[in-house]
Order: structure tokens, then sequence, then C-alpha cells
């Protein structure tokens, strides 16, 4: 069995199922667990990336505009890699190869037909079976129930720790400029932590909000975890945000329960690292509780 992975999350899956083994090829984006550094790469973004949260809404704007992919596969070394199995998603064109750019480069590589396991994970629920389809794909499928189960009982626990402790409101920023909401996941990620999302609603995508919409919110927790950041690069762009009018203002600024999170390995990577996210979420409204050593790793405050 060969496989290649062209979205970071199906990577995570592959190799918490135990089969590492079987991966010969990855995206530009696939990084973690480390070892999967050391596969070749057979994709590249089409723009540039670098720059601030408003340049690289504009960059992808332009080209949604010229119907410009924003990914390049390499369909040569594609062909030359030759795998069974390749796991592409059709969730976001904007945050990974999506099933069109797969299917065009296979289209130049007349003879190459492995089997496509396209991901569609807008809830928990389509993650669960998005592992169920990546471990039947690779001939494993009692590794799938098995991790399923796993991911499950943990995120239990770490819900549990936010059990009869006061709810509270939630807005996670998951675009600073223009401002979107977390959708998707993320709202019920936010509810079993103990938490009422205030605009992001599970199982759809992620929307825009005007500054004043959020200021009128007023939330009493404020999560800054922009898509494909890690908290470095969101700090260096969070003027974007924090430098609103009103910012230091709002209850959340105000009251210590502002944080800016890694929104690239663990927001907005639909992987078994879910349930970090959810022990990080449970610190971040809850502060003061017994956590999970989760502070630095998946969030930082502001």
């Amino acid at each position: 069995m060969r496989a290649i992975t062209l979205i970071a999350s199906a990577t995570e899956i592959v190799c918490a199922l135990g089969l590492e083994g079987v991966l010969v090829g990855r995206s530009h984006e696939c990084d973690y667990p480390h070892s999967v550094r050391k596969l070749p790469v057979i994709t590249e973004p089409s723009i540039d990336v670098g720059g601030t949260s408003a340049d690289i809404d504009r960059r992808v704007r332009e080209a949604a505009r010229d119907a410009v992919s924003i990914y390049r596969v390499d369909d040569a070394l594609l062909a030359a890699l030759n795998p069974d199995v390749l796991i592409t998603q059709t969730q976001c064109e904007v945050c990974a190869v999506s099933l069109k750019d797969v299917e065009a480069a296979l289209a130049r590589r007349i003879g190459l037909a492995p089997r496509l396991v396209s991901l569609n994970p807008n809830s928990l629920g389509d993650l669960r079976a998005d592992i169920r389809r990546v471990a039947a794909a690779l001939g494993a499928p009692m590794n799938g129930e098995e991790l399923v189960a796993s991911l499950d009982d943990r995120m239990d626990r770490a819900a549990a720790r936010a059990k009869g402790l006061p709810r509270r409101t939630v807005v996670v920023v998951e675009w600073m400029d223009p401002i979107m909401s977390a959708g998707n996941w993320t709202p019920t990620l936010v509810a079993r932590a103990g938490g009422d999302e205030l605009f992001g609603v599970a199982g759809r995508h992620s929307g825009t909000m005007a500054w004043d919409e959020l200021q009128k919110a007023d939330p009493e927790v404020l999560i800054v975890a922009p898509c494909g950041f890690d908290i470095a690069r969101a700090r260096g762009d969070l003027s974007a945000l924090a430098g609103r009018p009103g910012f230091s203002e709002l209850r959340a600024v105000r009251e210590g329960r502002a944080y800016v999170a890694d929104g690239n390995a663990f927001f907005n990577r639909p992987g078994p690292r879910v349930v970090e996210t959810l022990e990080g979420l449970v610190e971040m409204i809850h502060p003061g509780i017994p956590g999970f050593g989760r502070k630095g790793e998946v969030y930082e405050p502001l």
C-alpha cells in the first residue's frame, strides 16, 4: 500500500491510525508528526502566502475572481510516486489542495488511477466519518474504530472538567481582516468546553462579521486563532484586530480572558488534535481550574 496525503489533517489521521509507513508523499502543509517532513512534497501554493491577513485575503479573492487555483500539484512527482491511495478534501479550496486540483493532475497523467479519498469535515461527526473512511481505504477499518473511540473518550474527559462551571459567551476569530468567526466543528468544541459561541454556527462555514457587531456582542472570552497562522504569526498581525478603536474596552480584554491561539495546528485542523484544542478551550474559558497544560502550546494570553 502506497498513500499520499494532500491535507495536513489527513496526514495526522494516517499516523494516528498507526499507518505512517504507507505514506510516500505529502503536501507542503503536512508538518506533523515531525517524522513526515522527510517525505517528498508534491504541492506548493500558487499565490504569495506571506504578509498580513488583509494581503492574503486580497490575493485569495483575486485568484477566485480569475478562476486560478491557489495550489499547484507536481503531477510528474505524483506519477513517479505512483500511489494506490490519494487523500485530499472538498471542504475548503483555500485551506488545502482541492479535489478538482487532484483530478486535473491525474488527467494530465493518463494511466495513473489511485483510489481517491476526499474528506469533507464540517463537524465533529464528519471528522469521525473521515477517520473511518481513511482507515477503510488503507485496509485497516478496526484501527479507525479504535481511534474514534479513543478520541471520544478523551474529549468526554476534557468536557467533564467544565461540567457544572458557569458558562461564558465566546467569540473565536478565525480571520482578522476581514473579521471572520470560526464555524464548522469549533462551536461544538466551544460548547463542550462550557462556552456559548456567539457568531459561529456548528456545521457551517465561517462567516464574516463587522467590528461593531463584535463590540456589541462584547464576549466574555475572545480567542484569536487565524486559519493557517501559528501563535507567533498571529501575534505579528494582531494589530489588524487589536488596533481597532475600542478593542481594549472589550470585556474579554479587560477581564483577562482574551487569547491568541494556534489556528494552523489546532483550531483549523480537523484531525486527532481536536482533543488538544478542546482541552485548550476548557482552560481559556475557565482560567484558574486545574488544566491540561495547553498554555504555550495551543494558546497564550493576549
